[in-house]
């Protein structure tokens, strides 16, 4: 039985929901450790970073060259952040060297870091929900759907 072009590519080059590859999910999620094992241990020569900054790697998004590495950071407590991801973002070569040495690739990607916003995202829908105006039209929803089922009731006896 003959194949069509492209039949014999692997699952690895299909889309995922989010736009991504598999394989750009799972080295984003591989580099993502490796970069907050390289934070951890510190060894910077930057005044900003050597001072003990502590600073959580959210989310590693890969280009699908995986050339190139976005790293979603944000410092412990949201302290000097920007300081922080200016510092980051200077310290990118020895971090491409560092991750170099413990990843499975061909070339390490390049990095560059940004502030990760998800935080203030959620605490400003979390803000939303809890507005009285939301809450009214909740609890407004939920009286509503409340005779929507006893009508359902009266109908099926």
């Amino acid at each position: 039985m003959a194949r069509g072009k492209g039949a014999g590519r692997n699952m690895a080059s299909r889309e995922m929901p989010g736009g991504r590859s598999q394989r750009q999910l799972r080295v984003g999620e591989e580099l993502r450790h490796i970069l907050s094992d390289i934070l951890l241990r510190g060894h910077f020569r930057d005044p900003d970073l050597a001072s003990g900054v502590s600073v959580t790697v959210t989310e590693v998004r890969v280009s699908p060259d995986l050339r190139n590495a976005t790293a979603f950071v944000m410092p412990l407590g949201g302290e000097d952040a920007s300081r922080t991801i200016a510092a980051l973002n200077r310290a990118q070569a020895y971090i491409r060297t560092e991750a170099a040495q413990r990843i499975n690739l061909r070339l390490a990607p390049s990095f560059s870091f940004k502030l990760d916003q998800s935080f203030d995202e959620a605490a400003r829908v979390e803000r939303l929900l809890r507005s009285p105006v939301v809450q009214a039209d909740l609890q407004k929803a939920g009286a509503e759907d409340d005779e929507s089922g006893d009508e359902r009731r009266d109908h099926e006896t």
